[in-house]
């Protein structure tokens, strides 16, 4: 099973931090962010990842290179200029994804869940990872019902983490396009399932968080 970290984006929230380094690359425990999500995606079986990058992307590069001291392969998707956005991106970059089902996962989260417990055929066009609301999203995104998300009385966060068919971005336009409007309406259609994760997950959304995470690491010794 191949994986796409989601890597492009500019970080403003997180300014003047990220306008000498993209977020990705923020260290937390002694290591840059989307350095867990290598050594878990490995841990779990995968061993081609898809990154893509936009603002500083060259950093990223020049970091990660080829992914041969994460015993993984790992590719790039470029996106000169402006970054397409979720959905766009990942349009961008299914020439390198393949015809397979394939993991997605946000660059700038922090979690221990298992990636090896996902669904490697999803029964819809996509499997949501949810979890309980946080202090910044107390509105939530999306409610589940057995195995099935809800757009109705959201109950849950998206936490960043899916699995995607690759046929749902075929069928999208090209250029920049954001995903939320697409899965609220394939949710709609009934062709988007869930599951509620309960454990460590955390949205590295300001420098405040940042910090905070870096001593629940530390303090925990989390860090790999």
């Amino acid at each position: 099973m191949r994986a796409m970290i989601l890597a492009a984006g500019r970080g403003e929230r997180m300014r003047p931090l990220t306008d000498t380094i993209p977020k990705p690359l923020l260290e937390v425990g002694g290591q840059c962010l989307i350095e867990y999500h290598l050594q878990a995606l490995r841990a779990a079986g995968v061993t081609q990842v898809v990154i893509n990058v936009s603002w500083l992307g060259e950093q990223l590069v020049e970091k990660l290179g080829d992914g041969q001291k994460y015993d993984l392969g790992i590719t790039y998707s470029a996106e000169p200029g402006r970054a397409l956005e979720t959905a766009g991106g990942i349009k961008k970059a299914l020439p390198l994804l393949g015809d397979a089902p394939f993991i997605v996962v946000n660059g700038d989260i922090w979690t221990d869940f298992d990636f090896s417990t996902l669904p490697e055929l999803p029964e819809k066009d996509a499997h949501l990872v949810l979890v309980n609301n946080p202090e910044h999203n107390p509105q939530g995104d999306f409610d589940l019902s057995p195995g099935h998300v809800l757009t109705n009385a959201p109950g849950y966060t998206f936490s960043g983490i899916s699995v995607f068919l690759p046929d749902f971005f075929r069928r999208q336009q090209d250029g920049v396009l954001p995903l939320a409007p697409l899965l609220r309406e394939a949710i709609e259609n009934k062709k988007v399932t869930g599951e509620l994760y309960t454990g460590q997950w955390w949205d590295v959304g300001t420098p405040q968080r940042l910090q905070e995470l870096d001593s629940y690491i530390r303090n925990t010794g989390k860090s790999k």
